[in-house]
């Protein structure tokens, strides 16, 4: 006889990457930029798509975009991003590997005028994740007052796809808010962490 299953946030449904994601990553606080950068990315990526696709796509990210070090790809020419467009291992969409490239330099000038991109991104929190209480996956915003703040100040430094819903995305994946349901077993482990680290 099987075990039961653990209970999980409705969101991840039953697709076996989804899962991994969900109980590994999802609402972890991240303090490393290059973390912060790759999700930046793949949530802007994600814009008209589904995450499941994307998560399928991970690792040719990695692969196209240099394992996200910001500097080889704010560096990258009309040429590199050309090559892009017909490289199947990720969205092939022209705005998208774009911005892409526009967003890497909008973050280097983020980690010249703050030290990281992480002391910005955590300034808007205070440093602290907000941990909501959603009690089933109605209640999830799709976006919310600090999302749009976040969003007008992005595109104010030049990024591009960081509209509210999307930034409200990302704040969930990088655990700048614990929007797993209160029932989900990763609420109280996300809830664990949110003091383990810190900016480096």
């Amino acid at each position: 006889m099987n075990p039961p299953a653990l209970p999980r946030c409705a969101w991840c449904g039953h697709d076996e990457l989804s899962t991994q994601y969900h109980d590994e990553e999802w609402g972890v606080p991240v303090y490393d930029d290059r973390t912060l950068f790759e999700f930046l990315t793949l949530e802007g990526a994600q814009a008209g798509l589904s995450w499941t696709t994307i998560l399928r796509k991970r690792d040719g990210y990695r692969q196209a975009f240099h394992d996200y070090d910001v500097e080889r790809v704010a560096g990258m020419g009309a040429g590199e991003r050309a090559e892009l467009l017909n490289f199947a291992g990720i969205v092939r969409n022209r705005l998208k590997i774009a911005s892409t490239v526009d967003n890497a330099r909008a973050f280097l000038d983020v980690q010249r005028s703050h030290g990281s991109f992480c002391s910005y991104l955590w300034s808007f929190v205070d440093g602290r994740p907000i941990t909501n209480e959603r009690k089933s996956l109605s209640e999830i915003p799709a976006e919310t007052e600090l999302s749009k703040r976040i969003s007008r100040a992005l595109k104010k430094r030049g990024f591009r796809f960081v509209g509210p819903t999307i930034i409200y995305a990302y704040m969930q994946a990088v655990g700048l808010v614990n929007d797993h349901e209160i029932s989900c077993f990763r609420y109280t482990v996300v809830r664990a962490k949110e003091a383990s680290a810190q900016c480096g």
